[in-house]
């Protein structure tokens, strides 16, 4: 995975930056509140699947450039072609899946913590990005919105999936056919995000989130991550089994040893993440 990115698309890009065990993914577009085109869309999946198969990678951080999250997809760059022709029919059904979809599933499937950290605009895709991680911090400033009915189409990445899971139908309705905006507080008080907090303590609580959870028993996480996901859709027999086939695994690694050292000797683990 190459560092700091050469910018691409006339400017925007998503940079990948390694510091230590943690991977921080920017979306860099400020001057259209990091809006995402085709080639940012596509960085964003080779990032994601770098990620998923290096052992050096701990948690992952997601943030957006300047003042903005992500204000979704750019829709004007992503409608037309290299020719500036709209692109043909049933390019949605044929295109989305490997792309803008793939990026919401690895958030959400990969095994390592993904952390997003939001300010401003966190609208459309951006929005199912932040709620897709595992943990979203946002400052007290930032709005969530579904803005897809308001401008004339149905939802995509995600949204009709996420937010009933989320928040719970009632809400899910008000922002996906209301259309309604969603500040921080709100958001955090309907666990659609992790944590609000006052603008000037949003890179410090990020930052001792981020610390913690590199310091965490990755392998472990990763498969509680993945139990909890495929457990919302099954019946408490199969749940326990889910978790009988992790538990094998975990039982496995050095972190496990850590872990019982650890606990007899009365002290804190030093988890190496295998």
């Amino acid at each position: 995975m190459n560092n700091d990115n050469a910018p691409t698309d006339t400017g925007a890009t998503v940079r990948t930056h390694r510091d230590g065990p943690v991977l921080r993914l920017t979306i860099d577009r400020p001057g259209r509140r990091n809006a995402l085109s085709h080639t940012m869309i596509d960085e964003l999946v080779a990032a994601l699947s770098d990620a998923a198969t290096d052992d050096g990678v701990r948690v992952i951080h997601i943030r957006g450039a300047g003042d903005d999250f992500c204000s979704g997809v750019d829709w004007v760059s992503t409608n037309t072609n290299t020719n500036g022709e709209r692109p043909r029919t049933g390019d949605l059904v044929r295109r989305i899946p490997h792309t803008a979809h793939r990026v919401i599933e690895l958030v959400h499937t990969i095994h390592l913590p993904v952390v997003c950290t939001v300010r401003g605009w966190a609208a459309g895709m951006g929005c199912n990005l932040a709620i897709a991680a595992d943990f979203t911090l946002a400052d007290s400033d930032a709005v969530f919105w579904e803005p897809f009915l308001p401008r004339g189409f149905s939802p995509d990445t995600g949204a009709t999936w996420l937010l009933p899971r989320l928040i719970g139908l009632t809400r899910a309705k008000r922002m996906l056919l209301l259309g309604e905006k969603v500040g921080a507080a709100d958001a955090a008080d309907w666990g659609l995000i992790h944590r609000a907090t006052e603008p000037a303590e949003l890179d410090r609580r990020t930052d001792e989130l981020l610390a913690r959870l590199a310091a965490a028993p990755t392998v472990a996480f990763g498969l509680t991550k993945q139990a909890i996901h495929r457990n919302q859709h099954t019946g408490l027999t199969d749940a326990m089994d889910n978790e009988l086939y992790g538990l094998e695994l975990a039982c496995r690694t050095k972190d496990f040893k850590e872990g019982l050292a650890a606990f007899q000797q009365r002290r804190p683990a030093q988890f190496q993440g295998r």
